[in-house]
Order: structure tokens, then C-alpha cells, then sequence
């Protein structure tokens, strides 16, 4: 006969219920935290007439191809977070860095040195980089001239919203947040992007000697063909999102205001992986890689066909990475950073004595080339009497088994490429022009005797020290060796050999 529960002893009912409750959490504390991930993008396209960036004069907008955007991920793993930004830009100030951290940490609670913030070098898109309001107005007037009227300028009004846009983009990320399955992998694209520095048969190198060049040697540096993937499923197996990472100039520019060819990027993704997946690209480190083939005997495509083929190919590349890795729990997370005052490189007087001559000229009396890099040794030297070093900051994020290490410089390829040989992760992504920018950062080699082109020109643009490289790296690799790489999630085990093999196929030829 089955006794009513409410003659069931009391401090028994209360010892099961303890029991349970105390299984359950013992089960959640094995299973440990949930993995969560969160993407989010903003609109930051450029109005028409504003100023195209990419070059040391003036240029501007006149037709709208595709939009720009910031596109970011929160990953969560329980104990912490960290933000990943990808902003269509060419560089980004660190001002505007600084002051998006502030307003993230405030807003979310995400740590600053959490948060990596990365140009993707798109030299179609707005004026967030250059020289800013106010910049110069303790200038001499022929300073303030060549800075305001002669050079790339960052527009107020566009740089406001770029910063609102990316601290919206962190916030919506990080309320986004689901649990999530994630994985991590590589790709390997080495037919659109090449080193565009040559070593000449007189001893020196040159930036893009151009096709049919009789006096090219060999490419003066290499390139990064590794396509680095995270993706991010939800736990209906819907994509949510991925980062990529690929070191290749955006330099396609097919017609107008554009996310170069980091738009084919996304469009190539989403066609395969699912229309809303949001694609968070991180450049690499580019600094001398574009989409150029100097040694090839063929005409170069037109822009639009070159952005399509660019993106296309990284983006199918991205894909078979995503289609391929397993997902699971990309933990731990970490992030630290690390920044010292850099020296730069001084002109000589007698140089900033003949570039304020020449810089006084109207340019097509001296040669637009010759004219250009006067006006910046005059800028750099009322530069240098202002501010004498440069801050420098390397970040290394990591999830998981993954590491991205980012750092300021438009930096030549050898650099990421030394971080990667030197770090203990299976999966190292340098990030180059990332919280900020402090321009041109070519190999020491490239300084030496045996190097040159136009990237070491001395510029407000180019300008620290010749160690500066091997600084980045080391101080990259000192953060990342202070991590342990978590583990990469791997494919169920297969079923134990169960003693026979498929007896279909276990038969001797047969002839007759």
C-alpha cells in the first residue's frame, strides 16, 4: 500500500532535495562555465564628398559602391572577456582607441586591455586618419597650409561617429552574447597577394618596379598565406559569426566609397555560411603584401574583377576552414598589453632646410613625387619639435588555443611572420594598424644597405627608429609567452575495432 507524501518524514524530503540540488551543481561545476559569443556591426559609411584617405594629398568621394562598417565579437567564457573590432578604415588614431576603451569598460565592464581595436586598411573608405582639427594651429602658416590643405584630414563629424559606432558595436556584441560553439583553423590563399618590394641589379630594393622591369632580381620580402579563422555557432548549429585574419593591403578600391575587397570577404562567407553571419576582419601585417603582381606578364584585372577576386579567394579559403574545424570551447581568454616610447629617425637640417624650399614651390614646378615628400619632412620636423618619441603598444588577445597579436605599425610582412616562428600557440594571427597607428614599420634588413623603397622614406607616416621592428616582435612575443595555449576542440573519438572490417569489402579479386 503506497503511504500519502505527506506522511513522508520531513528532514527527509529536505536531505533529498539538498542531495539534488547539490548533484545538480556538482554536474554544472564539471560541465564548467558556458561559452558564450556575441557579434554585433554599425554602419560607418562615408557621405559622399567626404575625403578619401590612402595618400598624402587630397582626394574625395564621389560615388557610393558598398558600405563601411565596424564589425565586432564578445567572447565570454565565464570568468573573462574579451572584444575583437574590425573597423573599414585605413588606420584609426589612438586617441580614438583610448577613448572607445574608456567608454566600453564603462558601459559593459570589458577590461581596455581586452579590447583590440583593428583598421583594415581599406583605402576607399572614410576620413578617420590623418591630421586632425586643431593639429596644427601653433604652426608656422606654410605648416599649417601643407598639414590642412595639402594632406589627408581627418573629418570631425565622421571621426565622431566611427568612435560612437565602434563603442555601439562592443556594447551590441557583448548584449548579444549566446552560448556558443567555437572553432578555430586555417586556410591557405598565395595566389592574390604578393610582396611588392624587389631587390634591383644595382644592390638596392624598389617598391613596385613595375612589370617588365629588366633589372628585378627577387622579391625583397615574403608573404603570409595563412588564412586565420574563429567561427561561432549557435547552439542550433546556425553560424553566428567568425573572425579572419589575412595580411594583404586593401588596395583593390573597385569604384567609390567600399570595404575594398574585405566586402567579397563578407559577401563570400555569407553566401555559404548564411546571410546573417557578421564577419569580423583583423589585417595582418602587410605593410610591403598587396594585391600587385609585379612579375606577372599579364595586364592586372579591372578594380571591380580585383576586389571580387581578392575577397572571393580568401573568403573561399575562410570558408573551407570553417567547414572543416570542429567546434566546442575555445577557452581560456586572456588579454595583456605592453607600450614604451619609441625613438624615430631625424632629418638631417640641411634636408628640412632644402624640403621648406621646395615645399614653398607650386608642385609642377619641382615634380608632384619630389614636391610631396618635401611638404612631409617639413611636417615631421614641427612634428618632432612637439612630440620627440612615439608611443608604441603591442596586445596579445588570446582564445583558446588561438593568439591574435596585435600591434600599431603598418608593418612589413617579416614581422608577422617572425611573431608566428616565435610563438607557443597552434594558432598565432598578427594584427597590424590595431589600437592605433604609428605608420610604416619596415625590417631592419630594409634599412640596411641593401634596402630602400618607398615604405622607408622618412615621413610623418614612416619615422621610428631602424630597431623598431624587432622591438614589436619581441615585446609581442614576451606578452604571448606569458600564456598557455588552451586546446583546440577535436572530432569524437572513434568507436573502439570491433574485431572484423566491413565484410563487404573483405573479398579477394574476383576475375569470373
Amino acid at each position: 500500500m503506497t503511504r500519502p507524501l505527506r506522511n513522508f518524514p520531513a528532514a527527509a524530503f529536505v536531505s533529498i532535495t539538498m542531495l539534488l540540488f547539490f548533484a545538480a551543481s556538482l554536474r554544472a561545476e564539471a560541465a564548467g562555465p558556458v561559452f558564450r559569443a556575441g557579434f554585433a556591426e554599425t554602419d560607418i559609411t562615408p557621405e559622399l564628398g567626404m575625403e578619401q584617405p590612402g595618400g598624402y594629398g587630397k582626394s574625395y568621394h564621389r560615388t557610393l559602391h558598398d558600405p563601411c562598417k565596424v564589425r565586432a565579437v564578445v567572447f565570454d567564457d565565464g570568468n573573462t572577456r574579451v572584444a575583437l573590432v574590425g573597423v573599414d578604415g585605413i588606420a584609426v588614431h589612438r586617441e580614438m582607441v583610448q577613448d572607445a576603451r574608456k567608454a566600453i569598460r564603462e558601459k559593459c565592464g570589458i577590461a581596455s586591455e581586452a579590447i583590440l581595436i583593428g583598421a583594415s586598411h581599406s583605402h576607399s573608405s572614410g576620413p578617420i586618419f590623418g591630421v586632425r582639427p586643431g593639429e596644427l594651429d601653433g604652426a608656422p602658416p606654410l605648416v599649417q597650409t601643407l598639414g590642412y590643405e595639402k594632406s589627408t584630414a581627418v573629418d570631425p563629424k565622421y571621426y565622431d561617429l566611427c568612435l560612437a559606432q565602434t563603442i555601439e558595436a562592443v556594447c551590441r556584441a557583448d548584449a548579444a552574447k549566446a552560448e556558443a560553439r567555437c572553432g578555430v583553423g586555417s586556410g591557405h590563399e598565395d595566389k592574390v597577394a604578393f610582396n611588392r618590394r624587389f631587390r634591383m641589379k644595382n644592390g638596392l630594393s624598389h617598391t613596385h618596379p613595375r612589370q617588365g622591369n629588366p633589372d628585378v632580381v627577387e622579391p625583397a620580402g615574403p608573404i603570409d598565406p595563412e588564412v586565420g579563422v574563429i567561427g561561432a555557432w549557435d547552439t542550433e548549429g546556425k553560424l553566428l559569426g567568425c573572425v579572419v585574419n589575412y595580411a594583404c593591403h586593401g588596395t583593390t578600391s573597385p569604384g567609390g566609397i567600399s570595404a575594398n575587397w574585405i566586402h567579397y570577404l563578407e559577401q563570400t562567407i555569407r553566401g555559404a555560411m548564411g546571410e546573417d553571419a557578421i564577419v569580423v576582419f583583423l589585417q595582418g601585417c602587410c605593410g610591403d603584401v598587396t594585391q600587385v603582381d609585379n612579375l606577372s606578364p599579364y595586364a592586372s584585372p579591372e578594380r571591380e574583377r580585383w576586389a571580387k577576386l581578392v575577397g572571393g579567394r580568401v573568403g573561399a579559403e575562410a570558408v573551407k576552414a570553417l567547414l572543416s574545424m570542429e567546434p566546442g570551447t575555445l577557452a581560456p581568454l586572456g588579454a595583456k598589453v605592453k607600450a614604451w616610447q619609441s625613438e624615430r629617425r631625424v632629418p638631417n637640417p640641411e634636408r628640412v632646410k632644402r624640403c621648406l624650399e621646395l615645399a614653398r614651390k607650386d608642385p609642377k614646378e619641382v615634380g608632384a613625387t619630389e614636391w610631396t615628400f618635401a611638404k612631409e619632412i617639413v611636417l615631421l620636423d614641427y612634428e618632432l619639435s612637439k612630440q620627440k618619441l612615439k608611443e608604441v603598444e603591442v596586445q596579445a588577445v588570446q582564445v583558446g588555443p588561438a593568439v591574435f597579436c596585435a600591434n600599431q605599425a603598418e608593418a612589413f610582412c617579416q614581422i608577422g611572420l617572425d611573431v608566428k616562428a616565435g610563438s607557443p600557440f597552434p594558432f598565432t594571427f598578427p594584427v597590424e594598424l590595431a589600437n592605433g597607428c604609428v605608420g610604416y614599420v619596415p625590417t631592419q634588413e630594409a634599412l640596411g644597405p641593401h634596402g630602400g623603397g618607398y615604405e622607408t622614406r622618412i615621413t610623418t607616416y614612416s619615422n621610428l627608429e631602424p630597431g623598431a621592428a624587432r622591438k614589436i616582435v619581441e615585446a609581442t612575443l614576451q606578452l604571448v609567452g606569458q600564456m598557455a595555449p588552451g586546446e583546440a576542440p577535436t572530432p569524437p573519438a572513434a568507436p573502439a575495432f570491433r574485431g572484423e572490417g566491413w565484410l563487404y569489402g573483405n573479398v579477394p579479386p574476383e576475375l569470373e
